[in-house]
């Protein structure tokens, strides 16, 4: 399984399957809902051709609901769900970062993720 599909699966019942990647539909209008996006990661390199078993990725995550206390909410309930899949191997970056959109006057979170995966 991919690593973007692990990722979905993990987030998938937090916001009632609302999980989209880079962004969501612009005809989806239902709260909460979750975007994520790879933002880097670390290259693994050796000295010989070896090829590495495991890759990085790092990742941001989006939380977007009506309020600052729902989209907080959802927040704390992402990181405890990517903390304890082990097929992520996760750690977590930084704390979340709140955000408001004026235009549509949706709150939210954005926090980085880091991923090592076969």
């Amino acid at each position: 399984m991919s690593i973007e599909a692990t990722i979905f699966q993990t987030l998938q019942g937090l916001a009632s399957r609302r999980v989209y990647q880079d962004l969501a539909p612009q005809d989806v209008t239902a709260l909460p809902r979750i975007t994520y996006q790879q933002v880097g990661g670390q290259a693994v390199n050796f000295m010989d051709p070896t090829t590495p078993s495991l890759k990085n990725a790092r990742f941001q995550i989006n939380v977007w609901g009506a309020t600052r206390l729902q989209a907080a909410a959802l927040s704390r309930l992402v990181e405890d769900a990517l903390r304890s899949e082990d097929a992520l191997m996760t750690t977590v970056l930084a704390a979340p970062v709140a955000v408001y959109e004026p235009e549509t006057q949706l709150y939210g979170t954005m926090q980085d993720f880091s991923f090592w995966y076969a």
